[in-house]
């Protein structure tokens, strides 16, 4: 069997998401495996999807489609071990960058809260238009969430997540880093991997910021002056498609029912603690809903 002598390779591949970069690096060990790792410098999750078209000496072992959350910072992500005998491992492959879990496996029956404050009586409207989200291009479907507001009244987190983007009066910066075109917007990362964009509210930036975990009841921001409606737009894109897929959420009311609601209806605005508990650890209920949290 030959003994196979190697200093480490590195090979770079750098992507560029918006103004995030990810760089994907492949090294080669001195056994001859090739260890895959990126370095997502952002400050947010993105996901990676990674298709090998050609293998050489090797095998790929993972699930496939290969899609994989970056947090910030260093990501390991897989090994090709070397065929014992063989030279090292050749490939080529292609990727591609998401914001959004491009496999996002959704819970179609998930409680929201209805991000209003507790105890309020909330309308619920069709929304007619989403005007400016998508930029200048025309979106085929989508669908939206309208509840009636005053300018003023606080905004609730109606899921847990990250924080992708804040965005007040004014877009600034790179329009390629955009996550959509709205102003007074903040986008989340919810954790089955979709994105629920508020529309509508202003947020004290010293307080929140892109990167911060948000919990379920947690208070966002206020309405803006002048508004009177607060939109809510979920949505991800897929793997096997190039628009955005939009999906209407269930909220939990005042019955103790998960419904699609109704704009001839008014609902009361509830809170239950073991629906904001759901995506919580015990030390994270322990912290956010204290004493007030309701035993499992």
């Amino acid at each position: 069997m030959r003994k196979l002598l190697l200093t480490s390779l590195t090979i770079f591949y750098c992507f560029v998401l918006s103004a995030q970069s990810v760089e994907v690096q492949a090294d080669y060990n001195s056994a001859g495996d090739c260890v895959f790792s990126a370095y997502n410098n952002s400050k947010v999750p993105v996901f990676l999807h990674l298709k090998f078209g050609d293998l050489q000496n090797t095998s790929f072992s993972e699930p496939v489609p290969y899609v994989k959350q970056l947090t910030p910072g260093f990501n390991d992500l897989f090994t090709l071990l070397r065929y014992e005998g063989e030279d090292v491992p050749r490939f080529n492959y292609e990727i591609k960058m998401f914001r959004s879990n491009p496999l996002a496996k959704i819970d179609f029956d998930f409680p929201y809260l209805i991000p209003l404050q507790e105890g309020k009586t909330a309308m619920f409207f069709d929304v007619e238009s989403i005007d400016g989200f998508w930029g200048q291009g025309k979106l085929s479907s989508w669908t939206a969430v309208g509840f009636r507001v005053e300018p003023g009244e606080d905004v609730i987190a109606s899921r847990n997540g990250i924080v992708v983007e804040i965005v007040g009066a004014e877009r600034k910066g790179d329009a390629a880093s955009w996550y959509n075109t709205w102003t007074n917007a903040v986008t989340v990362l919810q954790p089955d991997g979709t994105l629920l964009c508020y529309h509508n509210l202003t947020v004290d930036e010293k307080s929140l910021k892109p990167g911060d975990k948000i919990y379920a009841g947690q208070i966002l921001g206020q309405v803006i002056q002048g508004a009177s409606d607060l939109v809510l737009l979920m949505y991800y894109t897929s793997l096997f498609s190039d628009d955005p897929k939009f999906i209407i959420p269930k909220f939990i009311h005042d019955d103790g029912k998960t419904d699609i609601l109704n704009s001839s209806t008014p609902y009361v605005v509830t809170h239950p603690y073991e629906v904001r508990a759901l995506e919580m650890t015990k030390k994270e209920q322990r912290q956010v809903l204290g004493k007030n949290l309701k035993s499992q």
